[in-house]
């Protein structure tokens, strides 16, 4: 077994948007969850980054507390159907370069995974219908009726991306030198702090100033931007305009 792993993140890196957030329109789509929730308080966060005056991770943040209260009391079986839909639906929504480096390292007999802050029943749907080696996701706990509590075990910071993937290490027996990582945001830096072939998508301002502050990293981690039906690639000393 190969002794190389592979890090990716999901929203933002491999999917084109994220996988909680179309989890939530569809519950509201079909009245699972009141449309009045998204009118009421998450619009204005979407309209806020929409419109390039917010934080895209603020947003983000700001958007899994809503859909986490809206959550509660829901039952995580009855949840399955429309799970399978956002993936059914949604899940072929990805970028090229990431869609195609998952099948190099296929190739290469390389071990891969899936670190996403998205919620994990989403995450292991994504996982399987990628064919990759293991996965972890923001759990969202369940009491013994199998409803939805209200409380998470979060995988959308750094730190806990970082301690998800020393387990990953020490299970697969991996080289982290050898390794790579994929992620596209400031909760993505241990990702890419640790292995020796780091990889940073659409990168958000925030992580590439941080790239840039750590030289060895700077000089380690390759940009990819994808748009349209084009990829650049550029390294870490590219210019950022305010």
């Amino acid at each position: 077994m190969s002794n190389v792993g592979v890090f990716i993140d999901i929203d933002g890196t491999l999917y084109r948007n994220s996988l909680m957030l179309e989890h939530f329109q569809k519950l509201i789509r079909y009245e699972i969850i009141d449309p009045a929730i998204w009118h009421k308080e998450a619009k204005k966060a979407f309209h806020s980054w929409d419109q390039r005056r917010g934080d895209y991770e603020d947003y983000l943040i700001e958007v899994a507390a809503i859909y986490l209260a809206s959550m509660k009391g829901l039952n995580r079986q009855e949840m399955d159907f429309i799970s399978n839909q956002v993936i059914e639906m949604k899940g072929d929504r990805v970028y090229r370069y990431t869609r195609d480096q998952i099948i190099w390292h296929k190739e290469q007999g390389h071990n891969i995974f899936f670190i996403s802050g998205s919620p994990d029943y989403l995450v292991e749907k994504m996982a399987e219908k990628y064919g990759v080696t293991d996965f972890k996701g923001t759990q969202y706990l369940i009491d013994e009726n199998g409803m939805f509590t209200g409380e998470i075990a979060q995988m959308w910071d750094s730190s806990n991306k970082h301690s998800a993937i020393i387990e990953f290490v020490q299970q697969y027996n991996l080289s982290l030198a050898d390794s790579y990582s994929y992620g596209d945001t400031n909760g993505d830096l241990a990702m890419l702090e640790l292995v020796g072939n780091p990889v940073a998508i659409n990168p958000a301002k925030e992580l590439l100033l941080k790239i840039k502050e750590d030289k060895d990293l700077c000089k380690r981690t390759t940009i990819i931007i994808e748009r349209k039906d084009v990829i650049y690639k550029l390294n870490s000393d590219v210019e950022i305009l305010d």
